[in-house]
């Protein structure tokens, strides 16, 4: 998918070069918990290593949200980085954005496509997003320690 159309006006796009990274990185790193703090290097080589979605006013142009997909398209994605500027929120973005994640990846056949949120479970739900079955199967390693 390069651009998608929404019937409110709103464009969704995977093109790297509509993206303003600079934007990005300031709503992440000033704005969103689980980003606060993080390097404008960082945050580009996030951007470089993985699937991007912005969304956009297609009248304008302008940016008004984005959300990251690290995956092999073949087993795994994980969705992340989810955000929504300020003035664009209630509008639905935030689900249009992961469904339109969703849409992208479903040729793939993924085994599975996981996300974390402290916050907006509703929106991820009406995509179709569900609590692991099995979270006690789950482990991590904290690169914080």
């Amino acid at each position: 998918m390069r651009a998608r159309l929404l019937p409110d006006g709103i464009e969704i796009s995977t093109d790297p070069a509509r993206l303003d990274a600079a934007l990005v990185h300031r709503w992440l790193s000033e704005d969103a918990y689980w980003a606060l703090g993080r390097s404008r290097e960082k945050q580009d080589r996030a951007i470089a290593g993985s699937l991007n979605f912005g969304a956009y006013d297609a009248a304008s142009g302008a940016q008004l949200g984005y959300a990251r997909v690290v995956t092999d398209l073949a087993t795994f994605a994980w969705l992340c980085d989810v955000y929504v500027a300020r003035t664009a929120r209630g509008r639905g973005l935030g689900t249009a954005l992961a469904t339109a994640v969703r849409d992208h990846l479903a040729p793939y056949e993924l085994r599975r496509v996981l996300l974390s949120t402290g916050d907006a479970h509703q929106v991820y739900a009406r995509v179709g997003f569900e609590p692991l079955a099995e979270p006690g199967k789950w482990m991590m390693l904290d690169g914080t320690r």
